[in-house]
């Protein structure tokens, strides 16, 4: 399959020569692209980037262990201010499309991909979400000298949660992450 992009003149001649053959008066091609999308582009989104002093393999052994990352969840901003989060066992599959339930069964989801000590890419969401609303959280692992720089993107949650949801990741998986691996 070959894809080929043409530039906004050359695609306006080609829409001009198509109007003319068939002899119909229509609008430029353009006129029709605004009023015709049903695209949102006011959806937030966060990136973060964290530089931890562990290598890559354990980074992601942290993520991706449900006792390891108990741990984590232990070492968080959520538990140290006493918030409930539910009585859940962390559970975290290593295979993509599994399942994983942490902090207390508050945040679920699926991996949908997983390339061992370089990306993780999960369906993620809060419970108390709208039911079938999933975000997707992407971290991608670099080494970064003796260390793992994280490379984080989170985009598909719900409208207002974005300052919430940063500040989360920072207390409750970046902070304690580097307490723990250090």
């Amino acid at each position: 399959m070959t894809t080929r992009t043409y530039s906004p003149t050359r695609r306006q001649a080609i829409t001009d020569v198509a109007v003319a053959i068939s002899g119909l008066a229509l609008a430029p091609a353009a006129a029709f692209a605004s009023s015709a999308e049903e695209i949102s582009r006011s959806a937030e989104s966060i990136h973060q980037e964290v530089e931890l002093k562990a290598r890559r393999q354990r980074v992601y052994q942290a993520l991706m262990a449900s006792k390891t990352f108990d741990k984590v969840t232990q070492l968080s901003a959520a538990m140290r201010s006493g918030m409930s989060l539910g009585t859940e066992s962390t559970r975290i599959s290593r295979k993509a499309g599994g399942e994983f339930v942490i902090f207390g069964g508050h945040i679920v989801g699926r991996h949908i991909e997983l390339v061992p000590n370089q990306r993780i890419v999960q369906a993620w969401r809060v419970v108390d979400w709208d039911r079938g609303v999933y975000s997707i959280a992407r971290f991608e692992l670099v080494e970064h000298g003796s260390g793992t720089l994280i490379v984080f993107d989170h985009t598909g949650f719900p409208g207002d949660q974005a300052a919430h949801l940063a500040a989360g990741w920072r207390g409750n998986y970046w902070e304690p992450l580097a307490k723990l691996l250090t």
